[in-house]
């Protein structure tokens, strides 16, 4: 196995094109005003947060060992399709193991910023809650892939982290949701399924890479999408029950 083989994009270029331009898309909204409220409700600075997904996005490409399974036939150098989507094999030479990895955009980055999130809201009791329902709906879709290792379809984090934390907290919908997703995603797809990855041929299996990096990465783009939403029916909620209050509107005369 070359050194470069741990490190590769999990996704094939056209997918990977498409993250990048949503992600320029997200930066335009945020640019011209659109999601002005956003990064106030996910409780990080506008900018912070596209350098973060930025970052989760060329991180993707690093993969830390952390473990391997010996004494496997590998897989090599070819896309494995899962739910429409491409995933990324990378190629090896006379590497017989599995190599269990935490990928830096899928795995670090998510924790460490939704560890953050959790302080910074005050959400931990949610939290808890909103990772265990997340994990529980994500393991029920997550299936192990020949060559590839765990995967799970690209739609089920978001919604499942959207519907998740809008019923626990709609206020503060929006980091609830990137930690619900992003967390939920990790343990339910990839660590309560790593004794499924013997035996399937992986030469790299990547915790928040290959098969489940596309999800985690869509979960914390729509709760930057949710953002603005929550905070604009927040904001109209506040007004419309301050001009109820004022003695001095029409809807309060006699």
């Amino acid at each position: 196995m070359q050194p470069s083989s741990m490190h590769y994009f999990p996704l094939p270029w056209p997918f990977l094109l498409g993250l990048f331009l949503l992600l320029g898309f997200l930066s335009a909204l945020v640019e011209i005003g659109i999601l002005h409220y956003a990064y106030e409700k996910v409780g990080i600075s506008r900018h912070s947060a596209f350098l973060l997904l930025l970052g989760s996005l060329l991180g993707s490409y690093v993969n830390i060992p952390v473990a391997e399974f010996p004494q496997e036939h590998v897989e090599s150098g070819r896309h494995v399709w899962f739910f429409g989507v491409g995933h990324v094999i990378p190629e090896v030479h006379d590497w017989q193991r599995t190599v269990i990895a935490a990928n830096v955009g899928g795995a670090l980055i998510p924790t460490i910023l939704s560890l953050y999130l959790i302080v910074k809201n005050s959400i931990y009791v949610r939290s808890v809650i909103g990772v265990a329902v997340v994990a529980w709906v994500v393991h029920q879709f997550a299936q192990p892939v020949k060559g590839l290792g765990i995967s799970v379809p690209i739609y089920i984090p978001p919604i499942a982290a959207v519907v998740t934390a809008m019923i626990l907290s709609w206020r503060n919908a929006a980091p609830l949701g990137y930690v619900v997703g992003s967390l939920g995603t990790l343990i339910g797809a990839d660590i309560l399924n790593l004794d499924k990855v013997r035996g399937l041929g992986a030469p790299v299996a990547s915790i928040g890479g290959a098969g489940t990096f596309d999800g985690v990465f869509l979960a914390g783009i729509i709760a930057v999408l949710l953002a603005p939403t929550v905070s604009q029916t927040i904001r109209t909620r506040s007004e419309s029950s301050d001009r109820y209050d004022d003695p001095t509107m029409p809807n309060n005369m006699a």
